[in-house]
């Protein structure tokens, strides 16, 4: 077996390491389970170069300290990919979701309600009219929210320009909130 395998296997086997790590920061399973597969991925497509450097150097406390480090940058900041793959996207969905009681009638709001119902409804009102939309529009809007660009990173992937590329994710994003605002409680 190869080097690089047997660093890989380790990090596997240590998965539970990493969870505990991404727990300090976050008592949300799903955030735990999608920072840790984040990192997880991460070390798959890392120089395996430098990532045997890292074992060389400290061993398996070294992996485990580098992995803490991208953790923690993945759960604060807004620059991450994770940020980018996930919460983006979801926060997006969360913010207009929440202002939605405010224009409804409560009487039809059931006593309990179970938000996560909710949350998963309006992710499959948004892939319904994603598919209504125009190609060019859903393929912009998809490829910006789901592989985690900034606009200047899709504009030099894509040779469009910034200013397009905003206008339209702006113009798909106000139609999708115009969608949810206004029909998400009445189908």
């Amino acid at each position: 077996m190869k080097k690089i395998d047997k660093i890989y296997k380790l990090i596997a086997d240590n998965r539970n390491r990493f969870v505990a790590v991404a727990e300090r920061y976050t008592d949300d399973k799903n955030v735990v389970d999608e920072v840790v597969q984040e990192q997880m991925l991460y070390f798959m497509q890392m120089n395996k170069q430098t990532l045997t450097d890292i074992y060389d150097k400290d061993g398996l406390e070294g992996l485990v300290k580098y992995g803490a480090v991208a953790i923690h940058r993945a759960i604060t900041s807004s620059r991450s990919t994770y940020y980018y793959k996930y919460r983006k996207y979801y926060t997006k969905i969360d913010g207009s979701f929440n202002n939605i009681f405010d224009k409804k009638d409560i009487s039809q709001i059931p006593d309990v309600i179970d938000e996560s119902i909710y949350k998963k409804l309006a992710i499959e009102k948004i892939e319904r009219e994603l598919k209504k939309m125009y190609w060019y529009d859903k393929k912009v809007f998809e490829v910006y929210y789901n592989e985690g660009h900034t606009l200047d990173s899709l504009a030099k992937k894509t040779g469009i320009s910034r200013n397009s590329l905003f206008s339209t994710i702006k113009k798909v994003r106000t139609k999708l909130k115009e969608i949810l605002d206004s029909e998400i409680f009445y189908e």
